[in-house]
């Protein structure tokens, strides 16, 4: 296992600035993801880290050594592609022994770390197959099985599933978690995949045009997100964010939405608030945090309700999405599997207002309350 420590890391690909002087610490065996959308850079610092990118400025220490100047092969990391990277024309067994072999390990060594692998990895009956007679999922475990019978310091994975199918990537992602488990090596894993992130990972890399938004423990990042960004970012479906207005009504800091629609905020958070009166806000809340109000609404001192006209109806088996205007903008509401609401019905919606946030329109930051 390796500690990872980047400092002040800085790239450029013409006048396009990619990194932008990013600083990361990563522990010995963590599970790190970077994750964000195209373009935001995070498959350049991994890149980087491996040294096939040619960094501008900055430092890359592995276990307090500084590597900038080392080639890939010196830095002692395992890299798993996206494309898989197989030789078309060795055995499974060869690719995965290929690096072995060019280090000159003994045979009854290859001959070991190679089964050990096959076993770990469930192909021991695919060892003698060319990569041509594997389906993906079966390329993906044989890559992997090339990186894990390196006695590498770090693992490197560069959206190792995003050529896979729905159903492949949740058995392969599974089988990654389980395998870090195993193994224990610090491993970096770049996804675009915001599901991806959140279930791997024990520390979250979220960026953002070269630069690092917000990382720590997957819940955190989902239950105390620290801009629009972020919370839009996690959770599928994303966020519901909405424009209003928060001011006093009746005595209640309230948020004020057109044609009269009101919701009071939780009492218990409302202090904390209150120096945003009569300012514009945004509100931002999950689906899952309004459902359908039944009987006497609002049920708890946190809840509130308005009533909203369905647009939309989704059903996904597991649950259903329903779609709604609010200030002109569509929200989605996640109601439970056997709703049978359809466009065009009025409903009252039930809002947690202990789990909704509020965020400053002209910082994009989270107002902390």
């Amino acid at each position: 296992m390796a500690r990872l420590a980047v400092q002040g890391l800085r790239k450029s690909y013409g006048k396009v600035e990619a990194l932008k002087g990013v600083d990361l610490d990563i522990a010995e065996g963590e599970f790190c993801v970077f994750v964000g959308p195209s373009g935001c850079g995070k498959s350049t610092l991994l890149r980087s880290i491996a040294g096939l990118e040619e960094i501008d400025s900055g430092t890359i220490a592995i276990d307090g050594n500084v590597v900038n100047t080392l080639r890939p092969r010196d830095r002692n990391i395992a890299m798993v592609f996206q494309n898989y990277a197989l030789y078309p024309y060795l055995s499974v067994f060869e690719n995965i022994a290929f690096g072995l072999r060019a280090r000159k390990v003994p045979n009854a060594e290859i001959k070991s770390r190679v089964s050990n692998a096959a076993e770990m990895l469930g192909i021991e009956a695919l060892l003698e197959r060319m990569p041509r007679q594997l389906s993906g999922g079966q390329r993906q475990r044989v890559a992997i099985g090339r990186a894990v019978v390196r006695d590498a310091l770090l693992f490197l994975f560069d959206e190792p599933l995003s050529n896979l199918d729905a159903q492949l990537r949740d058995g392969m992602r599974a089988e990654i978690k389980r395998l870090h488990q195993e193994i224990g090596k610090t491993t970096i894993y770049v996804t675009h995949d915001q599901i991806e992130a959140m279930t791997l990972a024990d520390r979250i890399v979220l960026l953002r045009d070269g630069i690092i938004e917000q990382q720590g423990a997957p819940l955190d990042l989902f239950e105390r997100p620290a801009t629009r960004f972020v919370a839009g970012f996690l959770g599928s479906p994303q966020m519901n964010f909405v424009a209003t207005h928060l001011d006093h009504v009746d005595g209640a800091l309230t948020l004020i939405f057109d044609e009269g629609r009101k919701l009071p905020l939780d009492p218990a958070r409302a202090a904390a608030f209150d120096k945003y009166r009569s300012r514009d806000v945004i509100l931002g809340v999950r689906p899952e945090h309004i459902a359908r109000a039944s009987g006497g609404a609002p049920q708890k001192p946190a809840d509130a309700s308005i009533n909203a006209l369905i647009d939309l109806v989704q059903p996904t088996g597991t649950r259903t999405y329903a779609q709604f205007r609010l200030n002109e903008t569509e929200i989605t509401v996640e109601l439970p599997s056997h709703s049978v609401e359809h466009p065009g019905t009025t409903i009252e919606l039930l809002f947690d207002m202990s789990r909704v946030i509020l965020i400053d329109p002209q910082t994009q930051h989270v107002i902390q309350g």
